[in-house]
């Protein structure tokens, strides 16, 4: 009886931070994955790429990028120049949604699908501990993310730069909802989060489309509030005159209004709210309006919000990574 039983694998202990074994496997078992993450870093590249080319080799009669007779009274930029700024505006919203989907898909068949369908136990039967198998699965598209994204950071201000220099141009502000966030740091502790954040509902959830499901409802959430809110993570600067306030082109403005003599702020989106089709000016004059002010972030605000915002996603982050590994340590030690 004894030669028809099979013997019991002894527990072999998995030495801390092995995971080349368990990350060799799942590169092999997601290889399919792993190209198409590839063919859309290679389009982005050549999306941006091709446009800078259009650009560069656009008919222009000056070398100011104006189609129309150098030092005429009409100033009109080449169609290539203007359809660029367009296309590069929304760049940061597609980076942020491709960080997303990373997310999406480390919640789904990264890890909820093997869950599901009960396919970690053969992972944990060759001596792979529940810790290291999750770990694995958190590293490997961690890592990848990071790499991938910061190539494509860089590719894509390597074509916003492409836009600056050319009068009457209209580039995208950098304070943008759809430039911000695919220009710095702020996108790979994006990314590193939606990783973090679909690791911890697949533990929870176990469930492949709901953890999918839940996981783009958090990082659309987190996307939208830090979109709404970016404004505050720095003081902005106060800025008064006499006169209506001079704005600089690197200025993201934040509020606009008067002030009464004793220094109450008096926004002009008050007087709308009140009587839209009333004189503003006139509104604030009643109100004991004297000066002018602004609250802005100047050009010089954005390293201070990049980083804010990335400290905050990466704390985010280790506190949902945290937590998905004392979940799975309570429901398999």
């Amino acid at each position: 009886m004894s030669t028809l039983t099979p013997a019991k694998p002894e527990a072999v202990a998995t030495p801390p931070g092995a995971l080349r074994g368990p990350a060799r496997v799942l590169l092999r078992a997601h290889h399919k994955a792993l190209w198409a993450a590839g063919g859309l870093l290679v389009l982005g590249i050549g999306i941006v790429v091709a446009l800078r080319v259009w650009m560069a080799s656009a008919k222009e009669l000056c070398a100011d990028g104006d189609i129309t007779p150098c030092g005429g009274s009409v100033y009109q930029p080449s169609y290539a120049r203007t359809s660029t700024e367009v296309f590069l505006g929304d760049g940061g919203t597609v980076l942020l949604l491709l960080a997303g989907l990373i997310g999406v898909f480390a919640a789904g068949p990264l890890i909820a699908r093997e869950l599901e369908s009960g396919t970690f136990r053969l992972a944990w039967a060759q001596s792979v501990s529940p810790a290291h198998w999750l770990a694995a699965r958190l590293a490997v598209p961690a890592a990848l993310t990071v790499v991938g994204l910061t190539v494509l950071i860089a590719v894509y201000r390597w074509g916003l730069w492409a836009l600056r220099g050319y009068p009457h141009s209209q580039p995208p502000h950098w304070s943008g909802s759809g430039v911000f966030p695919g220009t710095g740091p702020a996108l790979l502790g994006f990314a590193l989060l939606a990783v973090a954040v679909g690791g911890l509902c697949a533990v929870l959830v176990r469930r492949t489309l709901l953890s999918m499901s839940v996981t783009a409802l958090i990082l659309g959430t987190v996307a939208l509030g830090l979109g709404l809110g970016r404004y505050v993570l720095w003081p902005t600067v106060f800025r008064q005159s006499a006169g209506p306030v001079e704005l600089g082109p690197g200025d993201w403005v934040v509020g606009m209004g008067r002030l009464t003599a004793s220094g109450r702020k008096l926004y002009w989106e008050d007087c709308y709210a009140v009587d839209p089709l009333r004189d503003v000016e006139a509104c604030m004059r009643d109100r004991g309006a004297v000066d002018y002010f602004a609250e802005v972030h100047p050009a010089s605000h954005y390293w201070p919000l990049q980083l804010v915002e990335t400290g905050i996603l990466l704390a985010l982050a280790a506190l949902a990574v945290f937590a998905a590994f004392r979940v799975l340590r309570r429901l398999h030690g």
